[in-house]
Parts: structure tokens; C-alpha cells; sequence
């Protein structure tokens, strides 16, 4: 699996932000010959304040010619995630990490924020430059 270009800053962002990078990827196998591998998975350090969270994050850079083909990929990869992890780790709760321009941009037309809504869609918005998590979007 080729590692997304932000995939050290995402990471680097979350660890931040007092989570544990538990897997690297996470492997979620979903039958006998075919599996699935999410960019990362975590859990938060100080659990006393959050209470224990797990997570598992799909980064996406949108960096390619096609925001609307990124987001086609990033959207679909994100349902099939929920689907597994809701058999195999319930608890684990799935975002979609996304650069804080593209959020700011791509991510307010309105067709986008159906889809969002629709899919009850989690976010990470990450700045890649400052390796920060801007916003956490449940």
C-alpha cells in the first residue's frame, strides 16, 4: 500500500494532539482473500480527559488534477472502512483526514456537504506545513 504524501504529518499531527499511533496501517481482513488497510489507527493518550477513544484514519491530500475524483475514492474507501470496522471493531471510530485548504475550498460546496452529511462523514482537517490538527468534524 503506497503511503498518502501527508501520511508522516497526519501522524505527526495526531501524536500532537496526545493520541497513540496503535497501527500503521490498521489491517482489517474481511474475508478469507481479501483485506483492507486503513493509513492509521489510534487511540488517545490521556483517556481521563476523552475518555478511552480508538480511531481509525483514512489521510487523503487532494493534491492530484481531480478534487472531485479524490473525494469519489476518499468518500467510497471511507464507507467500505465503517462497513468492516463495524463487524470486526465496533468501538473504533473512522474519520476521513483532509488538508485544512481543501476543507476550506472543495469541502464547502454544497454538493460536498450533502454528501458529508448524508454519510454522516467524520473529519480530521490537518494543516500538513504546521503537522496541526485544525478541526475534529463529527
Amino acid at each position: 500500500m503506497a503511503k498518502d504524501v501527508f501520511h508522516q504529518q497526519v501522524k505527526n499531527a495526531l501524536i500532537k494532539d496526545g493520541w497513540i499511533i496503535t497501527n500503521d496501517p490498521l489491517t482489517v481482513r474481511i474475508s478469507e482473500v481479501v483485506k483492507v488497510q486503513i493509513d492509521l489507527a489510534a487511540e488517545n493518550a490521556i483517556a481521563a480527559e476523552r475518555g478511552h477513544e480508538k480511531i481509525a484514519v483514512e489521510i487523503k491530500s487532494f493534491i492530484t488534477g481531480s478534487d472531485i475524483n479524490e473525494f469519489h475514492t476518499a468518500l467510497g474507501q471511507y464507507l467500505n472502512y465503517c462497513q468492516a470496522l463495524e463487524e470486526y471493531e465496533p468501538d473504533r471510530i473512522v474519520y476521513l483526514a483532509v488538508p485544512n485548504e481543501t476543507y476550506q475550498d472543495f469541502f464547502q460546496l454544497a454538493f460536498v456537504q450533502r454528501s458529508l452529511q448524508r454519510y454522516q462523514v467524520k473529519l480530521i482537517v490537518y494543516d500538513p506545513k504546521e503537522e496541526e490538527i485544525r478541526q475534529w468534524i463529527k
